[in-house]
């Protein structure tokens, strides 16, 4: 079996520009990719049950490994949600599938978003995990534009093991990650 391009790149590269940027002294301090979450939001499956099984069906051809529902955890009224009714879809990549996704969503469908200048700088969390806000499912080869009846966004999650934001911007921008210029760095 083939080893992913990515993975190749972060052994072989990636690894040595992180050694000499941050004075690591193992091989063991080096952040790396434990996971990719994708989370998308169904709030108008409320209404019409069939919203979550297309969003299932979409979720697993972009990421290529079965997605679950997400259920409600307490009632709200006004939502006129239920405890248990299905509100989302998600799947969770690790491994191989991690890296072809990332692949994927570098070269091909972030350059696919509508004036697309990059992805925002601020999506970082503290502690070296950083999430990206896609506005439409479109963006993704994978999904047949006719058979869609409903554009939706979805929320993608990069976990690592960084212990700051700089080293996880450091980690995502040696794969690839085209994050936006500030003013001061052109």
């Amino acid at each position: 079996m083939n080893t992913p391009r990515l993975k190749q790149k972060y052994h072989e590269d990636i690894t040595k520009n992180l050694m000499s940027n941050f004075n690591y002294k193992s091989t063991m301090q080096l952040p790396r990719l434990k996971k990719i979450c994708l989370n998308q939001g169904v709030g108008s499956a409320v209404a019409d049950k069939k919203l979550i099984d297309s969003a299932i069906e979409e979720m697993t051809l972009i990421a290529g490994q079965k997605a679950v529902a997400t259920y409600s955890k307490k009632d709200i009224s006004n939502f006129k949600l239920r405890k248990g009714m299905p509100i989302g879809v998600r799947v969770t990549l690790r491994g191989d599938r991690m890296y072809e996704f990332l692949d994927r969503l570098i070269a091909v469908s972030l350059p696919r978003t509508r004036d697309f200048k990059g992805v925002n700088n601020k999506g970082f969390d503290g502690k070296g995990n950083y999430t990206l806000g896609v506005k439409e499912q479109i963006i993704f080869p994978e999904i047949d534009i006719d058979k869609v009846n409903r554009i939706g966004g979805m929320d993608i999650t990069f976990v690592t093991s960084a212990d700051t934001n700089e080293e996880a911007r450091a980690l995502l921008k040696e794969f690839g990650m085209p994050f936006q210029k500030n003013k001061n760095e052109q």
